[in-house]
């Protein structure tokens, strides 16, 4: 399991998030998860990325053998 930077910064603004630290197996699977912990469709996110493609997402690290899968930490933008 390895721990990812995830960043957006097309949806901008109050009451989204610009980013979160996730724990995935790999770069792919970890694109596909949400902030708020959902995994990500097509459907347009008001909170988030608008397309997966939308993510970048950096390598920061390696997780313990019993990490599970999903979100560690999320920056949110209130209102």
């Amino acid at each position: 399991m390895n721990i990812y930077l995830l960043k957006q910064d097309i949806n901008t603004g109050y009451g989204t998030y610009d980013s979160c630290v996730v724990a995935a197996p790999s770069e792919a699977i970890a694109a596909t998860i949400t902030p708020s912990g959902n995994t990500f469709t097509d459907e347009c996110w008001s909170d988030w990325a608008y397309t997966v493609e939308d993510v970048q997402v950096i390598l920061i690290g390696t997780a313990k053998d019993w990490t599970q899968q999903g979100v560690i930490l999320a920056s949110f933008n209130a209102g």
